[in-house]
């Protein structure tokens, strides 16, 4: 490849010394050629002149003498210009018989080798105007060749037929006319000659100017040419001089160093960036070796380093990614490099190499804090969970029989949140540096102390019995509420809830543990606060916590695997005034990971008391309307359909925005949706639930108020919500044939509900007394499942809903004003 990009730069550069060359030999072929022609006509004038006069002269001596080798003679000497004559009659033809000028100029005894030559020029030349004189005159000797023949054949016949009566006289008469034609025919031979000389002379000068101009002007060319050559060299010279500058310019502007070596491994150019790095200067390294100049430190290698066998033995340029360190000669400063190497080649042959540092120093120094940073607080300098997390794992790997006596205590600072809302962030921020100088100060060095996130610590005492632990918890939870903080002109004061676990007698693992010291950290929240509280594995409460957690896993799980599933149960109208269709509650069910269903009890309170109601009531929704959707047959003949929201979806500002967008999405109907609050959850997000109400109801959805008269408050609040049904709790309901209070209770629920324009349902209906009770009170809806029990949502679901309304309720479902 390079050899072949060689050549063409060769002849880039010789090409128009090689077309001059060509052009000059193929100029001074064609002059040589025309040349040589015009030589051979100025010959063959010449043999044309001669065999005249000798053909005059044989035939003069025939005519005298009567000798027939004198008559033979004339004959072939006359055969010249008869044949030249030949020649010069076809050339005047159009178009030119070339054939028989080539016979012509062969009868005038022109070479062989000549003819074609001779042809060419005269076919070049024949109609030029500097050679029609020279022509005319060739013609006009015509006239003197015939009468020479005419007089020969007379000469002939007379000496052939009556010899005797030739007598002087008539050899005297013949002679004369002889003499008479050679003088005749002598100057036109000799001017002949003359204009075809002159007219050699001419081409000969003619093109001795042509070689003369055009060799000036190749000669003019090549100099022309030259003159390019040598400016574009003195440009590329520049160039590459600008060139080296503006590299070596680049080199010394460059952050990494470089060092380029030659084929011993001996420095022969350093950048500063290099200087800097190795802490010398150029004029010391230029000339050392490299190995002797570049050390590197915290190696365990042995021998000669692989870096440098590579850079100066392999063909190919490499790119070392291990950060190697260095020490600066000039201050003693360890950096860190990465080395970047390429060989120099010429011709094949290794004749150096390049070396670049390039200084990683900060990088490495930046990745050591970004680990610090990783595993401590960027507030207090603690470790953080993640790093707390795993010295307990550390700690737990231990072989029980080897492993020494632990305690880890969850510290939660108590009523924190008061100070941020009061003092603001920062003094928040002093008030946990203060807190974490304090725990510091009181466990050692070998005790692990991190901060697991706000206001929560976590501290591991090593080598600590569970009374020297519980003296260390009681002294931390004095420590921090002594603690007294000038903030401005506020004292801040703060308290402590510790949890406490004695992790030689628990069999747990390192999260099981956490959990087990942030529930005795809870407990202790729970019984007053400012407290120690070890856990106890027999306890309750920590059981119930655990299981809780338990569920709240689960219920994680099923939320990513979509292990949830829909019922419906049918409600009932009780009276001919009930509007006309289909009315359901929507339900929730989780299914375990066999396929068994759970009922909402055994995860919801776990839901509502770790914060996984919104999630549960978005997926609710989704599936719900989603379901919906499906069926747009069965979507004409409902009436109602229920979705219940949680009090902390009330609490959500997105819900609102969530709700109108999954409308819009399924093209759901929203007069046919009814969404239920429980009045407790209503009261205590009053503002956010009187909002949602009345952006839905203004799409044309219905809202209900689920568990009413459950509350303290319950008619206080009732004419601020606009809902639509009052759904009368179920604790009233499902004994209020025995109990004569809860009897009054729902009657006087169902009674306020009609006169504010509300209607009622009445929830745990279990028999048909019930039924009759409620239908005769004016209650408009019963729920339970004495009427309809809850079953899966689907295809089946409506069919038999549709079947179970027509047979039980029949006289109920016409639309009465």
């Amino acid at each position: 490849m390079i050899i072949r990009s060689q050549a063409r730069s060769l002849l880039a550069r010789t090409w128009p010394f090689v077309l001059a060359i060509c052009l000059q030999l193929l100029l001074a072929t064609a002059s040589i050629y025309l040349l040589s022609g015009t030589r051979i006509i100025v010959a063959g004038e010449s043999t044309w002149s001669k065999a005249q006069k000798d053909a005059i002269l044989y035939l003069d001596r025939y005519a005298a003498q009567g000798d027939e080798e004198a008559y033979q003679q004339f004959r072939q000497a006359l055969e010249i210009p008869l044949g030249d004559r030949l020649a010069r009659l076809a050339l005047d033809r159009s178009p030119t018989n070339t054939q028989q000028v080539r016979e012509g100029l062969l009868r005038g005894e022109v070479h062989s080798d000549d003819i074609g030559t001779a042809t060419d020029i005269l076919r070049l030349t024949w109609d030029m105007e500097w050679m029609r004189k020279t022509i005319g005159l060739w013609r006009a000797a015509d006239t003197y060749l015939d009468q020479l023949v005419t007089l020969s054949m007379e000469i002939r016949t007379a000496r052939t037929t009556n010899p005797r009566n030739i007598d002087l006289l008539q050899r005297r008469a013949w002679h004369l006319e002889i003499s008479h034609i050679d003088a005749s025919i002598a100057p036109l031979s000799q001017a002949f000659s003359d204009s075809l000389g002159m007219n050699s002379r001419r081409i000969t000068q003619v093109l001795l100017a042509i070689n003369f101009g055009t060799a000036l002007l190749l000669i003019s060319a090549i100099l022309w040419f030259v003159n390019k050559l040598l400016t574009q060299s003195h440009t590329v010279e520049n160039a590459l001089h600008s060139e080296r500058e503006r590299g070596y310019t680049t080199l010394a502007a460059l952050g990494d160093g470089v060092l380029t070596l030659n084929d011993q491994g001996l420095i022969v150019y350093a950048n500063p960036a290099a200087e800097i790095l190795l802490g010398q200067p150029a004029d010391i390294l230029l000339g050392q070796a490299l190995e002797k100049v570049l050390v590197f430190e915290r190696t365990e290698l042995e021998g000669r380093d692989p870096v440098f066998v590579r850079l100066m033995e392999s063909p190919h340029p490499f790119r070392d990614e291990a950060v190697r360190w260095i020490r600066r000669s000039n201050d003693q400063q360890q950096l860190a490099v990465k080395l970047m190497g390429s060989p120099i080649q010429q011709e094949g042959q290794l004749a150096g190499a390049v070396l670049v540092l390039h200084d990683v120093t900060r990088e490495q120094n930046f990745m050591h804090q970004l680990n610090w940073q990783s595993r401590h607080d960027t507030l207090t300098g603690l470790e953080n969970r993640s790093e707390f997390r795993t010295r307990l794992e550390r700690l737990l790997s231990v072989p029980r029989n080897q492993s020494r006596p632990a305690t880890l205590l969850h510290l939660d600072l108590d009523q924190f949140k008061l100070i941020n809302d009061t003092s603001g962030y920062t003094a928040g921020d002093e008030v946990l540096r203060e807190v974490c100088h304090c725990i510091s100060r009181l466990t050692r060095d070998s005790d692990s102390v991190a901060r697991l996130g706000g206001d929560e610590f976590a501290v591991l005492l090593h080598d600590y019995t569970p009374e020297q632990a519980s003296v260390v918890a009681e002294k931390l939870r004095h420590a921090i509420q002594s603690l007294h903080l000038q903030w401005g002109t506020r004292i801040l004061r703060t308290g402590v809830s510790i949890g406490m676990v004695h992790i030689s007698g628990v069999d747990a693992c390192a999260q099981d543990l956490l959990r087990m010291a942030d529930m005795a950290c809870l407990r202790a929240k729970e019984s007053g606060r400012n407290k120690v509280l070890a856990y106890e594995h027999e306890d309750h409460a920590f059981k119930r916590y655990m299981g809780e957690m338990d569920w709240v896993e689960r219920i994680r799980t099923a939320l990513d695997q979509n292990r949830f599933c829909l019922f419906a149960q049918t409600l009932a109208p009780l009276q001919t005034r009930a509007e006309h269709g289909l009315h359901f509650e929507v339900l929730l069910r989780m299914t375990d990971e066999h396929g068994q269903i759970i009922p909402p009890g055994n995860f919801i309170p776990a839901a509502e008391r770790y914060g996984l109601m919104p999630a549960l009531d978005r997926w609710v929704v989704t599936h719900a309307l989603h379901t919906l959707a499906r069926y747009p047959k069965q979507l004409r003949e409902i009436h109602t359909c229920a979705i219940n929201l949680s009090g902390m979806s009330l609490g959500d500002e997105s819900l609102l925005g969530f709700l109108q967008q999954q409308i819009e999405e399924f093209h759901v109907p929203p007069q046919i949706l009814c969404f239920e609050i429980t009045e407790t959850s209503a009261i205590a997000n009053l503002d956010n639930a009187i909002r949602l109400i009345t952006e839905l109801k203004a799409l044309g959805c219905r809202f209900s108020l689920d568990d009413f008269g459950a509350g303290m408050s319950s008619f206080n609040y009732l004419k601020r919500l606009p809902v639509d049904y009052l759904k009368i709790d179920g604790g009233f309901v499902h004994d209020m044939l025995e109990n004569p209070s809860n009897f009054a209770m729902v009657e006087m629920i169902n009674q306020i509900g009609h006169m504010m324009g509300k209607r009622t349902v009445a929830e745990f209906v279990e028999n048909e007394a019930t039924i009759d009770a409620l239908r005769k009170m004016g209650v408009d809806y019963g729920q339970g499942f004495c009427i309809a029990k809850p079953m899966p949502w689907n295809y089946e679901y409506f069919a038999a809903a549709s079947t179970q309304g027509a047979k039980r309720f029949g006289t109920a479902s016409q639309d009465t004003p």
